[in-house]
């Protein structure tokens, strides 16, 4: 099937915002895997073994942004950020750790409280909320993620926008996503899916999405894409940062 022809398998026709971004039947999924989360050789071994790429990405987009020490330890003290579809916290204890007052919005609340239950036995004073992040009366954010989300949600745009007016001003949004292309259907639902390597029915490939659409996603909310890095996979290397966007990407953005 050609990306021509590929339908997503939301209702929400072009040019329209439906409002409603979670999927019931998504959130069921990744609800049943929260027992797990943060067991590294458990349902969600993939993530633990891309944590560190995107932290690697995220800290570099920081000190970028900001301006920043780059040895310093705690970039983001002082700072508030919004990790959205944040699972039982993989991404949100790392930017407490960087010094961030932390949200973490998911949209299963067994995630949700995976992720409190974690955070209090580590020490996190983290806030986790369960539901739809453009219905929530939360405030703005120095910095807004959303790490693997946007290709499980019912409507893309309705979500960026979402995720835009949680943005304060002269804050930075970072996404990853996985792309749509031959390889990643091959790799990252036959192959990856099919070995057990990531559980079954995590990735629907006519979801997922290219750079130049998001690009286009975040224009239409008033937001400027940085350079997408890729996040490739080699035996010698495993997952890593890369010039390759055929797999996945990773981006920033910013408020024009």
């Amino acid at each position: 099937m050609s990306d021509a022809t590929t339908q997503p398998r939301s209702n929400t026709s072009a040019g329209t915002i439906s409002g409603a971004t979670i999927r019931a039947d998504e959130a069921a999924h990744f609800g049943k895997l929260a027992k797990d989360w943060w067991d590294p050789k458990g349902s969600s071994a993939m993530l633990h073994r891309l944590n560190p790429v995107r932290l690697q990405f995220l800290r570099e987009a920081i000190d970028l942004h900001w301006a920043g020490d780059i040895e310093a330890r705690r970039p983001l003290a002082g700072k508030s950020a919004l990790d959205v579809g944040c699972g039982a916290g993989l991404l949100c204890e790392p930017l407490a750790r960087l010094g961030a007052d932390v949200t973490g919005v998911d949209a299963a609340p067994e995630n949700a409280a995976a992720a409190a239950v974690h955070a209090e036995g580590a020490g996190f004073d983290i806030r986790y909320i369960a539901g739809e992040v453009g219905a929530l009366d939360l405030g703005t954010f120095d910095l807004v993620t959303a790490m693997e989300v946007i290709e499980h949600v019912a409507d893309k745009r309705a979500f960026v926008a979402a995720l835009a007016a949680r943005l304060a001003p002269g804050g930075l949004m970072v996404l990853s996503t996985p792309n749509r292309t031959p390889q990643s259907r091959l790799l990252m639902v036959g192959a990856a899916e099919g070995l057990g390597l990531i559980p079954k029915g995590t990735h629907h490939w006519n979801d997922f999405i290219t750079p130049e659409e998001l690009g286009e996603l975040l224009g239409e909310a008033g937001l400027e894409m940085g350079e997408p890095r890729g996040i490739g996979f080699s035996p010698a290397k495993g997952l890593h940062l890369s010039d390759d966007l055929a797999l996945n990407y990773i981006v920033t953005a910013r408020a024009r």
